[in-house]
């Protein structure tokens, strides 16, 4: 029997998955998580073979509960499941060992399939969120990016300047080009999507 922890804070969709997975004769759901902390104490109290980790949950997410049991050297198996194909979410994953790595919209009998293979030593990811989190070619030249990693630190334009050895005037340019081409408003905003795009 393959024992399976749900950690979801949608009430109504974590006891719907949980439903229809044990009506599987080989899969017995042992408990249900509201948030990533909760996960994390069931895990060490149950002890299952596998935790269905929603993405975005409150307290920890499904990630950073994953990096923590990848920390503590826990046997337990992570599948996250998630509507998101965000690049830096997939890397995150893959770092912190997890097995699966689905789309929440799945049926029912895939999922159960996808656990069987999990339990059997394979990796199981869903085609539609490998290819949403391939990165984006980065239209940043090294130069824009050596600015706009400076600027995230907190480095003001005059300072970026100095430490440069560039005009003030020239690291306006740089800036300016830089959030045109990211279509944001900010250098904060520049910083952030640049970041999450893993482009500085």
């Amino acid at each position: 029997m393959i024992r399976i922890i749900i950690a979801e804070d949608q009430r109504l969709l974590r006891g719907a998955m949980a439903s229809l997975l044990g009506l599987e004769d080989d899969i017995e759901v042992v408990g249900e998580a509201g948030d990533g902390e909760e996960a994390l104490r069931m895990i060490e109290k149950l002890q299952p073979d596998i935790c269905l980790m929603d993405i975005e949950m409150p307290k920890l997410s499904g990630l950073d509960a994953a990096e923590k049991l990848k920390a503590a050297g826990s046997a337990c198996r992570v599948v996250i499941l998630t509507t998101f194909a965000r690049p830096g979410y997939f890397e995150r994953g893959v770092k912190a060992d997890i097995r699966g790595y689905l789309l929440k919209d799945e049926p029912v009998e895939k999922l159960a399939e996808a656990i069987r293979r999990v339990m059997q030593g394979h990796r199981e990811v869903s085609p539609e969120l490998v290819f949403g989190s391939m990165r984006e070619e980065n239209p940043l030249t090294p130069r824009e990016q050596e600015i706009l990693r400076l600027a995230a630190e907190g480095s003001s334009a005059s300072e970026i300047a100095e430490k440069l050895h560039l005009s003030y005037g020239t690291v306006r340019n740089y800036i300016s080009e830089t959030l045109g081409k990211l279509a944001v408003k900010s250098r904060i905003e520049a910083v952030k999507l640049a970041e999450e795009k893993g482009w500085i």
